[in-house]
């Protein structure tokens, strides 16, 4: 029952107003939650005049001595949805307490009102991430799943594109993804954004039109939720498919997604190339790969950091030795140190392919165990 949920919480945020003793009291005459915890569990008669009779009833000194577990003061019923769910008690002589009385109760029911309906959107978001789950999981489209589809207001008759954007602040508060998601779906109602565990948000893109750009869609969410969270995001792009193909998207934004967050960009599926390849490489043949490369320069961070940026610098000498802040005679030393070490000549285009992919290789891997 709702208010036997919200019950400590009500308490904890009226004892802020007044400093009487406030009881709450279920529909039974229980008392569930008090400032006085010794009343807690308690049969509270008076309560169930102000439920019977729907008013607000006074308890007086007089009353302590004919009605079970009561104190003075003043018993207010709690209405949801035209129903009382409950009792607010006050504590304390009644002509004193009373005008707090009206107050106490409004807020005690927009508490519970705000609960309920942050309920139900949980409830609403859990039952979307479960048919998106499903969706992606390129299920039979059976009955159940068309009723499904239509319960939750998505129209399957539409393409869609699916954007994974990550953050790597994993401690985001429920709270606050909840509020993005709801924000995010007011501005972009015909598309479907579920969370994601922690720190992904999946957003299914509808598409009118398979020819259609949808980069500035994609630019304009990605800064929301950045200037929203205030650090840095990636995103992944799938490309644009037809509604029973969606998993095959999501794979897709699943592959962009891992080399996006290198550089905290978007990154379309459609624009990979050789990222295309080494991202289905096994974790053990990128393992070997790398020891057969950059291997023996990795314990020399100067020499690692070197050839990176001198990868990084399109093989300019002049710029690679301005970013490191070294004279360039040092930057030849360092380049033919590397090639001496590795075997791998900087110089040769087949044996620089060779330590570029290493490089990237070793970036992967390191951000994948961070």
């Amino acid at each position: 029952m709702v208010l036997d949920e919200l019950a400590l919480k009500i308490i904890n945020e009226v004892r802020k107003l007044i400093q009487e003793d406030i009881i709450i009291i279920n529909i039974d005459g229980i008392i569930i939650a008090s400032t006085d915890p010794t009343r807690t569990g308690t049969f509270h008669e008076g309560s169930l005049i102000a439920i019977n009779e729907g008013i607000t009833f006074t308890i007086t000194s007089e009353d302590e001595n004919r009605l079970t577990g009561v104190k003075a003061g003043i018993n207010l019923p709690i209405y949801f949805q035209n129903e009382i769910v409950g009792v607010i008690g006050i504590t304390g002589n009644p002509e004193q307490i009373s005008p707090f009385g009206e107050m106490l109760r409004r807020m005690t029911e927009l508490l519970i009102r705000e609960n309920y309906y942050t309920d139900q959107i949980d409830l609403h978001q859990r039952a979307l991430e479960a048919f998106v789950f499903d969706w992606i999981q390129d299920i039979e489209w059976d009955d159940p799943f068309y009723e499904r589809s239509t319960m939750l207001n998505i129209d399957l008759n539409y393409a869609r594109q699916i954007v994974i954007f990550e953050w790597e602040n994993s401690n985001m508060l429920p709270i606050d993804t909840r509020q993005l998601l709801l924000d995010l779906t007011n501005r972009s109602s015909e598309d479907v954004l579920v969370r994601w565990g922690n720190n992904r948000i999946v957003v299914l893109m509808k598409v009118d039109d398979l020819n259609k750009d949808t980069l500035q869609r994609v630019n304009d969410l990605y800064e929301i939720i950045k200037n929203r969270l205030n650090f840095p995001i990636a995103a992944g792009v799938g490309q644009q498919i037809l509604p029973n193909q969606l998993h095959k998207s999501y794979h897709q934004a699943v592959r962009a997604l891992k080399v996006a967050l290198k550089t905290s960009s978007i990154i379309f599926d459609v624009d990979l190339t050789i990222d295309l390849i080494l991202q289905e490489l096994s974790p053990e043949i990128k393992k070997t790969f790398i020891q057969r490369t950059i291997s023996p320069i990795l314990s020399e961070e100067d020499l690692y950091s070197t050839i990176k940026e001198y990868l990084n610098q399109n093989l300019s000498l002049k710029n690679t030795a301005q970013t490191l802040h070294i004279h360039i005679n040092t930057l030849l030393y360092r380049l033919n140190k590397i090639s001496e070490l590795t075997n791998l000549n900087p110089k040769n285009i087949q044996d620089l392919f060779k330590l570029y992919i290493g490089t990237y290789l070793l970036d992967d891997s390191t951000k994948k165990h961070r």
